[in-house]
């Protein structure tokens, strides 16, 4: 996605961004115009940026869900992976809720706030996982692909398994008889500012899993992700199909 706009008063982002001038499309004057590279389109009660021939990213639509942060907030600004504090009291947009986490829609910019943390916008925080005491191998690894499939890039509405960003997961024991898990995975972009985040996703997503006492997450370019790795339901959901 292209680059966002001015970061609320209030945040306190580690690095500086760059603002963009944002038009919003209602307005009955609107015309599509050219900023820094990105395009901006849309029509009434949207905003869409054009990411590059054909492909369009949702920002903002009349059927995202308002929401306040009800207290002082970790956030990650997309897509820069910048590390924010939310204030209380700012209003946004739920433009997505899938995983557990929620994207964010403020001021046009986008924000990903953890499932941990999601009673500062009025949601359920996610619960703990719970197995078997006599859980078997393959129950903790179905658990583990399945805690994968609810990892999501913030700009996609796709799991990470199903995007074929997962090349490998294994899982073992240790000398102590304890489990680990090795998971090799790739990015769509070698670029994007997500990916730290996306990691540590993966990687706390299967650390809660009772029994398991070591991950580890391994990012690779080689070979270099491309979309003929998704799962054909997830190209029918991108409309790559």
């Amino acid at each position: 996605m292209g680059k966002m706009g001015p970061v609320p008063s209030g945040c306190r982002p580690k690095c500086p961004q760059t603002a963009l001038l944002v038009t919003h499309l209602n307005s009955p004057n609107f015309t599509p115009r050219a900023l820094s590279g990105t395009i901006w389109a849309g029509n009434a009660a949207t905003w869409q940026v054009l990411t590059g021939p054909g492909l369009t990213q949702t920002m903002f639509s009349h059927t995202s869900q308002p929401c306040q942060f009800e207290r002082d907030c970790a956030v990650v600004m997309i897509p820069s992976g910048d590390e924010l504090t939310m204030p209380a009291g700012t209003v946004g947009y739920i433009t997505q809720s899938l995983g557990g986490s929620y994207t964010i829609f403020i001021d046009g910019n986008l924000f990903r706030v953890a499932g941990i943390d999601a009673d500062a916008i009025g949601k359920e925080p996610v619960l703990p996982l719970a197995l078997p005491e006599n859980a078997s191998d393959d129950d903790v690894e179905k658990l583990v692909w399945s805690q994968m499939k609810t990892c999501y890039d913030p700009e996609i509405p796709v799991n990470i398994v199903d995007l074929g960003l997962v090349y490998s997961c294994d899982l073992n024991s240790n000398d102590q008889g304890q489990r680990e898990v090795s998971v090799t995975m790739t990015l769509t972009a070698p670029g994007c500012g997500m990916g730290d985040i996306i990691v540590e996703d993966v990687r706390s997503k299967i650390q809660i899993i009772p029994t398991i006492s070591r991950v580890d997450v391994e990012l690779t370019f080689e070979p270099p992700w491309n979309y003929q790795m998704m799962t054909e339901a997830a190209r029918l959901e991108t409309g790559m199909l």
